[in-house]
């Protein structure tokens, strides 16, 4: 079982983390009008998924607005998803108020299936620990962070590099 550390305590994570060339796992996650969306729906060109423990800390704000940032500059030409256990309405609220219109915040709240799929979910709080997946157009892992203490942001370059070799 992998491990994150929050704080320096010790936390336990459910599911297996995909390595990179392994195709990524399906999902089902709620957008913030109750939508379901799945990956098909983001199938045909590279995709990133950062999962953040909550958009309401300000570690998550600021990385989830960096990736709004850095989405902007790929004109829609490599889709940016940030996913938390936050409800949907929270999501909402938080995307309006950050001004956020180049990525879409998704929900793992009902189900925790992304947690489970991809190995991030925190299983003493039943949140996403910090992780980033980058997946190519073919649906294929083709990088993956999962960020050891999750009050610590994720190594940026190195996930925008390998966005960079697949736009």
């Amino acid at each position: 079982m992998n491990t994150v550390t929050f704080q320096g305590a010790t936390l336990h994570l459910e599911g297996t983390l995909p390595k990179v060339g392994d195709k990524a796992p399906g999902f089902v996650l709620t957008a913030n009008d109750l939508s379901e969306k799945t990956l098909a729906d983001y199938a045909g060109k590279p995709l990133v998924i950062a999962s953040v423990p909550s958009l309401d800390t300000p570690v998550c704000d600021l990385e989830s607005k960096r990736f709004n940032e850095e989405a902007a500059k790929y004109d829609g030409k490599v889709q940016f998803l940030i996913v938390s256990c936050d409800l949907p309405f929270a999501q909402a609220r938080w995307s309006e108020a950050a001004n956020i219109n180049n990525l879409q915040t998704l929900s793992d709240y009902k189900t925790v299936d992304f947690g489970k799929n991809y190995g991030v979910l925190i299983k003493e709080l039943r949140l996403l620990a910090r992780a980033v997946f980058v997946i190519d157009a073919a649906g294929v892992i083709a990088y993956e962070q999962l960020v050891p203490e999750i009050t610590n942001q994720p190594n940026f370059a190195a996930v925008l590099e390998a966005v960079k070799k697949l736009a």
